[in-house]
Order: C-alpha cells, then sequence, then structure tokens
C-alpha cells in the first residue's frame, strides 16, 4: 500500500537539477558507491554518495546533469558527509537508473 501526503508535505522537498562536476571512487562505503560534487548553480556544490556503480563509470557521470533532493539533513555515509540525494530508479534488484532530464537545464532550477 502506498501510504499518502499531502501537497504541504510534497512542497516540502526541494529537487533541483545539478551537473557532476567530480566524480570519486568511495572504497570506506560498505556497498559500492561514488563520491559525487554536485554543481547547483546559485546553491553552489554539494557533495553526495550514490550507489549508482553497477551501470555508471566515473567518465559516465562526469558534467552529467542530475535531479538530487538538496534539502535533507547532510548524512555521514563512513568518512564521508553527503549533502544531498541523487535521485534514480531501481533497474533490477540492485542497479540505479539515474533520473536526468530530457534537455540541458539551468544547474539549481527547480523540479515542480
Amino acid at each position: 500500500m502506498i501510504e499518502e501526503i499531502s501537497f504541504e508535505d510534497f512542497q516540502k522537498v526541494d529537487i533541483r537539477i545539478g551537473t557532476i562536476i567530480e566524480v570519486n571512487d568511495f572504497p570506506k562505503a560498505r556497498k559500492p558507491a561514488y563520491q559525487l560534487k554536485i554543481d547547483f548553480g546559485d546553491l553552489g556544490v554539494k557533495k553526495s554518495s550514490a550507489q549508482i556503480t553497477d551501470l555508471y563509470t566515473k567518465e559516465d557521470l562526469l558534467n552529467r546533469q542530475i535531479m538530487a533532493i538538496v534539502n535533507f539533513s547532510p548524512r555521514q555515509i563512513a568518512n564521508f558527509m553527503s549533502e544531498c540525494l541523487v535521485l534514480g530508479v531501481y533497474h533490477s534488484e540492485r542497479d540505479v537508473v539515474l533520473l536526468q532530464v530530457s534537455k540541458t537545464a539551468v544547474n539549481g532550477e527547480q523540479i515542480c
């Protein structure tokens, strides 16, 4: 069963467009992951840990525009502070396909 939320709950979630500007391996993560630095325009650069190593290489990710929730509290993952949540869809049991824009957008633009 899907839990319903109010429109006001949805409005609290701040989803923005950003461009991945740096990708590093994350050997200390429990599950295979990358450390990402993402440019959100006027919001600045935020870091994220993303378990997307099965379908994406570091080269695939560099300069790719993605969607991310930018108003979560920072979360400590091993020795890394993740500041946003990159959005994706489970393609299979563990493979994540990133959500992305179909045309180039301005970094920091809000999803509505």
